[in-house]
């Protein structure tokens, strides 16, 4: 995978884990909040795998 590829995963989960917290904590749902902030933690360590491959 190039360092583009890396980089635009990193984004969308980055993204979409921001989104599963934020409708976690306004739905109080503790479980869909911890998804979202395990999935924008992946998202960002993608996009740091994406800019050590530069």
């Amino acid at each position: 995978m190039t360092d583009f590829k890396d980089k635009a995963k990193g984004l969308k989960d980055e993204v979409a884990g921001e989104a599963k917290e934020l409708f976690g904590k306004v739905t109080n749902n503790l479980e869909k909040e911890a998804e979202g902030k395990a999935q924008k933690l992946k998202g960002k360590v993608e996009k740091k795998v994406g800019d050590v491959k530069k």
